[in-house]
């Protein structure tokens, strides 16, 4: 997608975003504001494809303003918004790889090889956690949706792309190199999607665990990258369709259909800026910045949550 078409999509996005908001009723749902969705939905876009994990975002964010706080049902809906908005971030990637969305396209008709060697790793990719999802996914939310098991992963994320990054040497031509997305086989997109499931730890960020794990079996650093985002798209439409169809009543009755307008559209707007500035960056530097900042986020909140102030 070119620069003046995602600009365009930005400012279409934005543009409904504000219309949703100025068309939202006086009275309503209580739980959110559109403005609150618009935070949300800013922090999903640009979080979600980026190895620093959305949902530790999302969650803490959440509870900085108070939403989903009150009793079990504020936090069934408050988790199926976090969840539903990332249709806005799988969006934005869709357009973005518009091409080798087509291409898997064709190879599922059986008119392009390389597209159904792709359509095939990313549905290898995809099982592992569709199974675990299904087997666990519940007592997952129980346990580990909370404060400080995300900031552990923040932490442990942090060292681990930073330990990754100087073994590959990212830094130098030769740590660039590696298979390109079209000599991924099926067995290695397995492994990816192996290593996708301990993503399902809030903090641990899907993105981080992908990208490494496509590095380490093999795969450059563009390749990772791209297998990555188009593994997201099929994982999280998934998980969204999922969570909608669980949760979407108890999402409809806390918010306003205009909050959520409001989150998807600036979740989309700011997911393709942010994706296009992370391949931007990692065609010129490495991983280094995304474990820097995991860390410094971790000092933070675990800072603010020993505080009392979080």
């Amino acid at each position: 997608m070119s620069t003046r078409a995602t600009t365009a999509l930005v400012l279409l996005a934005c543009v409904v975003a504000v219309i949703a908001a100025l068309l939202a009723p006086a009275t309503g749902p209580e739980g959110m504001s559109v403005l609150e969705a618009a935070v949300l939905g800013a922090v999903e876009g640009l979080t979600e494809y980026l190895p620093v994990s959305s949902t530790g975002h999302l969650l803490v964010v959440q509870r900085a303003l108070g939403i989903g706080t009150a009793d079990a049902a504020a936090k069934e809906a408050a988790d199926a918004f976090a969840i539903c908005i990332q249709l806005g971030a799988i969006l934005a990637v869709l357009g973005l790889y518009a091409g080798r969305v087509r291409q898997v396209g064709r190879g599922l008709l059986g008119r392009d090889a390389a597209g159904a060697r792709l359509g095939v790793n990313l549905i290898a990719g995809f099982v592992p956690a569709a199974i675990i999802g299904l087997l666990v996914g519940d007592r997952i939310k129980e346990h580990l949706f909370a404060p400080w098991p995300i900031v552990a992963a923040w932490a442990v994320g942090g060292a681990a792309i930073l330990v990754v990054a100087r073994v590959k040497h990212e830094e130098t031509p030769e740590g660039r190199s590696g298979l390109g997305l079209g000599e991924l086989t099926w067995k290695l997109a397995l492994l990816i999607g192996l290593a996708q499931c301990i993503a399902m730890w809030p903090g641990v960020s899907r993105s981080l665990i992908t990208i490494v794990g496509g590095v380490l079996v093999g795969l450059s650093l563009a390749a990772a990258v791209e297998f990555s985002f188009l593994l997201g798209v099929v994982t999280l439409t998934a998980a969204t369709a999922y969570d909608a169809l669980q949760h979407g009543s108890a999402l409809t009755d806390a918010y306003s259909s205009a909050s959520l307008i409001v989150g998807l559209c600036v979740a989309f707007a700011s997911a393709l800026l942010a994706v296009r500035w992370m391949v931007s960056y990692l065609q010129r530097h490495g991983l280094h910045v995304f474990g820097w900042y995991r860390l410094a986020v971790a000092a933070l909140v675990g800072g603010l949550l020993l505080a009392g102030w979080l």
